[in-house]
């Protein structure tokens, strides 16, 4: 059945329907929208009342409405415009809209009508799906035969020339998605919008109550959204920011639930899952809990300490970071999370013996590939610090533009088709918007400090590790860095806008750019993290050339266990499905799956982050919760527990009821199951809601905004 020929590799999802067993956990999987109907029967078991049919059809109701926002995801919730996302999805839009004399991350923010919504930063997107096609065969057609990097090459400009073509329609964003990790590839069509604007946002007290402490953690009592306006031109198109824009107007929304769920009522999500790692090899479990999650977890300690060193008695550098702040703080905390569900669920010792047991029933042939791969992942992890460090510079501002700014100045001197991907041509309006809200996000303390950890950790590598281009550059000593950083940002004009954008201009016709400390130091840094590219393009186009073998093997082993097979999350369009769940974390410990008010009053200590702002507090004491009520509780709820199967890009997913309605928003997960982006437990993975009862209340008595629940039609 799982073919072993790459010209019939577009077969294997098919295959893989055809594979489910009835057994298989109904909360584990996060499935194509064009799986849905192979699973028509599971899903009416589940207890869902639609068409699974129509789930499949991206172009109606409800999955329509679904829309990859930010670096998460989002749903429109009326007929101009409105979407619906978490406060943390859309924390750099608020970011951006506030200063230290006018923060409206702490004070939240609502806009009394169109003419006071905010515009969002220039680089912030929502993407609306309206195609998802199978393009297998045109990806492998010119790499079938060859190997190593000629294979990368070839599937990489297969990918540009489908993307290429797809986009001659004004509006349209492209892509190709790789299924089952080099065994099939989807053509992705988006609607890009870029004219976003801030309509709704709770204060940072309700927005993110307890914070880090909570994070992760349940019983949460969390208010985890906010609202934003897609716009578009006059003539109903795509645009970027204009005041006479017009609100983008979707052929349907999302009803939001006049009422609430119950413990084991049916749920479903759907959104757009950043990337999960089932599939792996067993090595690479190993090395995720033995190395890549702890040294995560201690340079993402660094870079936090950093941030809190530079800004240090300077409001406005607190401010401009917080936005990043809470990235590392998530990302850490994640970190810390799946490295402890990994050795609670013993996941490195199960996936061994369950890969010893595959390859036990694998033909040898398939088995040689599997080999050349695992010789291929010692290679990578020989250099790992090396990389993870490099891709952390991306945590900068002015050395991340000045890298940037270099090396489109070297792809703007080749055919656009033959640019690497990020610098062609329908990069360049990202790449500007990235480059205009660089000083709202910016302190030189700050960026040297960052550098400094960041650096300093590059320097302390083993020889075989080190990159001579950045020994030369920064020297070999804590003084060498510091007094290198020091020099650099004195006399650097990239801290200013006219000046970044100017050289910009120059950049995307590939001409000098006008002279700079920083853009000198760039053009000796650029040709060194070039050629690291191109090693890593080799061996990833060997390792895309042999993983389907491993990936037919485990399909063919899941099959024969009675387990499910699905495609590894990767950004595209998602659905998961499940029921309202309570948790029993450990022995003794049982949690119910919703939270109320209640918790509010009982965790506010008055000093952040448990500071319930006092309009929330008065409104809990009076009780006046009117229809948004839970009618067994007796109270108003906040936050509800699922078993849907999610993780990162889940966020401001749209959690719906039998009847496709809008229940809840997906914003976190508990802590026992973080590390279900690599391991599945049904005993702890549970997905953590935002209950639209409590959005509804908020918007009704506490911060009002009765304009826009009438435009939801509550």
């Amino acid at each position: 059945m799982f073919l072993t020929t790459p010209a019939r590799a577009a077969a294997l999802a098919l295959a893989c329907l055809a594979a489910l067993p009835a057994a298989a956990y109904a909360d584990e999987g996060m499935w194509m929208p064009a799986q849905l109907p192979q699973i028509a029967e599971r899903l009416r078991e589940a207890g869902y009342a639609g068409d699974p049919a129509a789930l499949a059809d991206l172009t109606r109701a409800p999955l329509d409405a679904v829309v990859r926002a930010g670096g998460g995801t989002g749903a429109f919730v009326s007929a101009d415009g409105l979407v619906l996302t978490n406060h943390h999805v859309a924390y750099g839009v608020i970011q951006y809209n506030s200063t230290a004399q006018r923060n409206l991350i702490e004070d939240g923010y609502i806009a009394a009508d169109r003419g006071a919504e905010l515009p969002a930063n220039p680089d912030f997107r929502v993407l609306v799906t309206v195609g998802f096609d199978r393009v297998t065969d045109q990806v492998l057609e010119q790499a079938r035969g060859t190997r190593g990097r000629a294979y990368f090459d070839a599937v990489d400009a297969a990918s540009k020339r489908i993307v290429a073509e797809c986009e001659r329609e004004p509006g349209i964003r492209c892509s190709v998605a790789n299924m089952y990790h080099g065994t099939d590839f989807f053509r992705i069509r988006q609607l890009e919008l870029r004219d976003l604007r801030l309509v709704y946002a709770p204060p940072r007290s309700i927005g993110n109550f307890g914070d880090e402490i909570d994070n992760f953690m349940w019983p949460r009592h969390t208010g985890d959204f906010t609202l934003l306006r897609a716009y578009v031109g006059r003539d109903g198109k795509p645009a970027a920011y204009a005041p006479d824009n017009v609100p983008y107007r979707h052929p349907s929304h999302l009803q939001v639930a006049s009422d609430g769920p119950r413990e084991g009522d049916f749920a479903m999500l759907a959104g757009y899952p950043g990337t999960t790692f089932r599939h792996r090899s067993a090595d690479e479990f190993g090395e995720q809990a033995g190395w890549t999650l702890p040294a995560r977890v201690q340079v993402f300690d660094q870079l936090l300490a950093a941030i809190e060193r530079g800004s240090a008695g300077n409001a406005d550098a607190a401010t401009g970071y917080a936005s990043q702040v809470q990235s590392l703080k998530n990302n850490r905390k994640r970190a810390a999370g799946e490295l402890e569900g990994l050795l609670r669920s013993d996941a490195v010792r199960l996936r061994r013996a369950d890969e010893q047991a595959m390859l036990a029933s694998t033909e040898a042939t398939a088995r040689g590939d599997i080999e050349a791969m695992r010789r291929l992942l010692a290679q990578a992890s020989a250099v790992r610090e090396r990389d993870l460090l490099l891709s952390l510079l991306a945590q900068t501002q002015l050395l991340r533009s000045a890298l940037q700014l270099e090396r489109l100045r070297i792809e703007s001197v080749k055919p656009d088709e033959r640019r690497e991907s990020g610098y062609q041509a329908r990069d360049l309006a990202l790449i500007e918007g990235q480059l205009k809200q660089v000083q709202r996000r910016y302190d030189p303390l700050v960026e040297k400090a960052l550098l400094g950890v960041l650096l300093g950790r590059l320097q302390a590598l083993p020889d075989a590790q080190r990159v001579p281009e950045f020994d030369a550059a920064f020297g070999h000593t804590a003084q060498d860095l510091q007094q290198t950083l020091d020099e650099l940002y004195a006399a650097t004009a990239l801290g200013g806008e006219p000046a970044r954008l100017s050289r910009l201009q120059a950049a995307r016709q590939g001409q000098a750019m006008e002279a700079d400390p920083l853009l000198d130091l760039a053009s000796a840094l650029v040709p060194a993290l070039v050629r690291l590219e191109d090693e890593r393009k080799a061996r990833d186009g060997e390792l895309l050339r042999l993983r389907p073998a491993y990936m037919r093997a485990l399909a063919a082993w899941r099959e024969r266990q009675g387990g499910a097979v699905y495609p590894d999350a990767n950004g595209t369009l998602r659905v998961s499905f499940g029921r309202l769940e309570s948790l029993q974390p450990r022995d003794a410990v049982s949690y119910a799956p919703v939270t109320t008010v209640a918790g509010i009053a009982q965790k506010h200590t008055g000093a952040r982050p448990f500071d319930a702002p006092a309009p929330l507090l008065a409104a809990i004491a009076k009780g006046d919760f009117g229809t948004t009520a839970d009618p067994a509780l007796g109270t108003q709820t906040v936050n509800f527990l699922t078993n849907l199967d999610t993780t990162g890009g889940n966020s401001g997913s749209p959690v719906l009821n039998a009847r496709g309605e809008l229940i809840g928003l997906n914003f976190d997960s508990n802590w026992e199951s973080v590390s279900a982006s690599w391991w599945f437990d049904p005993r702890y993975k549970r997905a953590v809601h935002v209950d639209m009862r409590y959005m509804r209340w908020l918007m009704d008595k506490v911060y009002p905004a009765p304009h826009l629940l009438r435009e939801m039609g509550l």
